[in-house]
């Protein structure tokens, strides 16, 4: 137990160079916040905030049904309206250079959006840990002392038995 205590607190608090009694060490860390937040929503750029935009609209339905509409609107014009001679005739090459201008673009705007969704999660982990570890701490102090309170009512207990014991026999004498 003391060595996760020490551990917490050096998570905790750094700036704490002295031996703490546990009733201290509980008590610091019930009045420090263990958890951070992660950095502000404005503090992102304009190119974060366009990724995350982007991102959130290519990963949705409304984004695969107008995509899906698009290229079937394009194969219909220039395959069966324009009868093979529109401005991309079949097989549709110029579509195929569309698409992948697409994906060269949209690939790396949903990996920056993934990386930074990442960094809050991982920022968001360790609020995690530090929570539970003092929570566990916590309540392990909590149970000791319990376990104390429990004992010194079974002594007070016994005294008082040892007591009415003593003064029934002075009785009977």
């Amino acid at each position: 137990m003391k060595k996760d205590k020490e551990e917490l607190l050096k998570l905790i608090i750094t700036d704490v160079d002295e031996e703490l009694s546990d009733e201290e060490f509980i008590h610091l860390l019930l009045d420090n916040k263990v958890s951070v937040t992660a950095k502000s929503q404005d503090k992102d750029t304009f190119g974060q905030k366009l990724a995350d935009k982007i991102a959130t609209f290519a990963g949705s339905w409304t984004f695969i049904i107008i995509f899906f509409g698009t290229l079937v609107l394009w194969m219909m014009v220039n395959g069966i309206a324009l009868k093979n001679k529109g401005f991309d005739p079949y097989p549709f090459i110029l579509l195929n250079l569309a698409l992948s201008c697409l994906a060269a673009f949209q690939a790396p705007l949903i990996m920056m959006s993934q990386n930074r969704q990442e960094a809050k999660d991982r920022v968001r982990s360790e609020n995690d840990y530090k929570v539970n570890l003092k929570n566990e701490v916590i309540m392990s102090d909590i149970h000791e002392k319990l376990d104390k309170l429990l004992e010194n009512q079974e002594a007070i207990f016994d005294k008082l038995e040892k007591l009415s014991i003593d003064e029934n026999t002075k009785n009977n004498e």
